[in-house]
């Protein structure tokens, strides 16, 4: 079984929504990072104080034929390609993985078989 990584950068407000759509599309387990977004335009300023916008960004290691279901359920549900929107999601081959768990490659097999 072949995996990517896919990584999804969100706003906060939205991280518990976004995990819950991955998984009702596949996804299984995944890791958190917490960030800041700088756009290209300067953020507005208060009292000296530069506001930025805090995001999850939301990783999950996924076979490559269950990625693009779960990138297609978070980009319809978060409307990933509005100019207005933030976020974004892509995925990155992996050539080697350790540490999966075996109840989720499981979960990923059976996934896939319902796929094809």
């Amino acid at each position: 079984m072949k995996f990517v990584a896919l990584f999804t950068v969100i706003p906060d407000k939205d991280e518990e929504k976004a995990i819950a759509v991955a998984k009702e599309a596949g996804a299984g387990a995944t890791t958190i990072i917490h960030g800041k977004n700088i756009g290209l335009t300067e953020k507005k300023v208060f009292f000296g104080l530069t506001l930025e916008e805090n995001v999850s960004i939301l990783v999950f290691i996924l076979p490559r034929k269950l990625s693009m279901q779960v990138m297609k359920a978070l980009r319809d549900e978060f409307d990933l390609d509005s100019h207005e929107n933030s976020s974004l999601a892509f995925t990155m081959p992996l050539s080697h993985v350790a540490g999966l768990n075996n109840d989720e490659l499981h979960q990923f097999e059976q996934d896939i078989k319902h796929i094809l």
